[in-house]
């Protein structure tokens, strides 16, 4: 494995965590145990995101479409999404971690709900990896939600830095790298306004399966790229 180039690192790293439900079906499982060791990888992932003092990391947690699934994996996945939460409240501010929420936080369990608040209270005055957890959340419905708040707010015009104003994490920069296990080729609804420029990697592995060596060759990769933005490369700024 080629070490990582410290000096070409994504600010902002999202991942969209696919996987745990196959994973566990190939293991023979019920499904909420691919969850469970998935709760195992994201802890992983987090503390080599500290390491490598990667500043933004926002994690793909529960879309609005999930919702949608059986009762009894969705009150698993809240039940699990609670009791990690509140277990690792110590270990967030040991290591210096901002914990923030994108998404509909009011659609959550009242219990869920009061234990977010208190962990973002808790960690706001942390000074290092801000780790967000996209919860309820949808990338067309921040759009929409942006647009109607612009809208009652009376603005008649608009551009690309005031939308931004609007969205659930404005001070939150874009995606440098969006990172997707389990082999599929799509954003799910992930970050639709944010990912507008950046750079995708897709890897065959389930998430519970994604480890350290994976998150190297995905930001080995990321550091192999040029990011043009439309331009030509060399093109004259002027």
């Amino acid at each position: 494995m080629n070490p990582i180039d410290s000096n070409n690192l994504p600010t902002h790293i999202g991942i969209i965590m696919d996987g745990n439900g196959r994973w566990a079906e190939s293991q023979s499982m019920e499904r909420i145990s691919g969850h469970i060791q998935g709760v195992e990888t994201v802890k992983a992932i987090v503390e080599s995101c500290v390491k490598l003092e990667i500043p933004y990391l926002t994690l793909y947690t529960f879309s609005k479409e999930n919702w949608k699934r059986p009762k009894k994996e969705v009150d698993g996945l809240m039940s699990l999404l609670y009791s990690s939460v509140k277990s690792e409240l110590e270990k967030l501010n040991r290591n210096n971690i901002v914990f923030q929420i994108v998404g509909k936080i009011e659609e959550m369990p009242s219990n869920l709900q009061e234990l977010i608040m208190d962990t973002i209270n808790s960690t706001k005055n942390n000074t290092g990896l801000t780790l967000a957890l996209a919860l309820s959340y949808s990338g067309r419905q921040e759009i929409i939600d942006a647009t109607n708040k612009i809208l009652a707010s009376g603005k008649q015009s608009i551009d690309e830095d005031l939308f931004k104003d609007y969205l659930y994490s404005p001070n939150t920069p874009d995606p440098d790298l969006i990172i997707r296990t389990g082999g599929e080729n799509r954003l799910s609804n992930f970050l639709l306004w944010q990912s507008a420029y950046s750079e995708i990697y897709i890897s065959e592995k389930n998430w519970p399966e994604f480890g350290e060596d994976d998150l190297t060759s995905a930001l080995n990769d990321f550091s192999s790229r040029t990011r043009k933005y439309g331009k030509v490369l060399g093109q004259d700024e002027n």
